[in-house]
C-alpha cells in the first residue's frame, strides 16, 4: 500500500496532520502553494493523498492547478468549504475533514469536538489525528459530510460576525446576546441553503451551533477574517436576492 501523502500548504493545521501522517508511518512530501506541482507529480503521480491545507483564500488558485493525475485523491480540509467548492474543479470525490481542533503558533493544538471526515483516505486522517490525541470520526455517507460542513461554516460566520457588534466569546455571545447571535445564524443559513440548493434541519444545526459553543465557552467571536468573512456572505446573498438584514445592518455599523 503506498503511504505517501503529498501535503500542499505548510501552515499551522498543515504541520498538525504532517505530525500525524509521519507517526502513522506515511512519508509527507510538503509542497508551498507556489511550488510547481506538474514536477512533483512526475516524481509522485499516484500518492496516496493529496492534502490541500492551504487558506480558504488560497483554495482555488490551488485546485485549478492540481495535475491530472493527483485530481482522484485530493483531501480538503478547509473553513467555508461547501461540495460546489470541489464539484467545481472537477473533484468527484475529495476526502473532506470539517477540523473542529485550533491551532495557533507557539501553542499545542486544542479540540473542541471530534473532527468529521468523509472519502477515500478519511480513516487515514482519523488515524493520524488519533496519533496525536485529536479526537476525529469517519462520517457513514456524503450527506453527513454537508450537514457537518454547513454546521461548521454556521459556528464559524455566526461567532465571526456577530463578534464584529460584541467582541467577547461565544458563551458570553449565547448567554448575554442570544438575540444577535440567532439573528445572525438565521441570515447564514439562508445563504448555506441557496449554496447548498436544500433547505437544512435548522432546529438540527442550531443544536450543533449550540454544542460547539459549549464546547469551548471561551473561545474568541471576532478573529482578523472576520470583515471579510461577512464581505463574502453578502456577496453570496447577493448573487442569491437574499434580504439577510442583521449582515446588512452590521456590515453599514462595522465595515469602513
Amino acid at each position: 500500500m503506498d503511504k505517501t501523502v503529498i501535503l500542499i500548504g505548510l501552515g499551522q493545521l498543515g504541520r498538525v496532520f504532517a505530525g500525524g501522517l509521519l507517526r502513522t508511518g506515511h512519508t509527507v512530501v510538503p509542497v508551498n502553494r507556489s511550488d510547481d506541482m506538474d514536477i512533483v507529480a512526475a516524481t509522485w503521480p499516484q500518492p496516496a493523498l493529496v492534502l490541500v491545507a492551504v487558506a480558504e483564500a488560497d483554495l482555488h488558485p490551488v485546485l485549478s492547478r492540481l495535475p491530472p493525475s493527483w485530481k482522484d485523491r485530493v483531501g480538503l480540509l478547509q473553513n467555508e468549504l461547501l461540495p460546489r467548492d470541489w464539484l467545481g474543479h472537477k473533484l468527484a470525490e475529495p476526502t473532506v475533514i470539517s477540523v473542529w481542533f485550533e491551532k495557533k503558533k507557539g501553542m499545542d493544538a486544542k479540540p473542541l469536538l471530534a473532527s468529521p471526515a468523509f472519502g477515500p483516505a478519511a480513516s487515514r486522517l482519523v488515524t493520524a489525528l488519533g496519533a496525536l490525541d485529536l479526537p476525529a470520526r469517519t462520517l457513514a455517507d456524503a450527506e453527513s459530510l454537508e450537514w457537518e460542513l454547513v454546521r461548521k461554516n454556521l459556528y464559524i460566520l455566526t461567532s465571526n460576525i456577530a463578534g464584529l457588534v460584541v467582541g467577547g466569546d461565544v458563551g458570553t455571545l449565547w448567554d448575554q446576546h442570544r438575540d444577535l447571535a440567532e439573528a445572525v445564524a438565521s441570515d447564514v443559513l439562508d445563504i448555506q441553503d441557496w449554496l447548498t440548493g436544500r433547505e437544512h434541519d435548522r432546529l438540527k444545526l442550531m443544536a450543533g451551533l449550540l454544542e460547539a459553543f459549549n464546547a469551548d465557552p471561551l473561545h474568541g467571536c471576532a478573529g482578523r477574517t472576520a470583515p471579510t468573512r461577512l464581505k463574502r456572505a453578502l456577496e453570496h446573498a447577493d448573487l442569491a436576492g437574499l434580504g439577510v438584514g442583521t449582515l446588512r445592518k452590521i456590515a453599514t455599523e462595522r465595515l469602513t
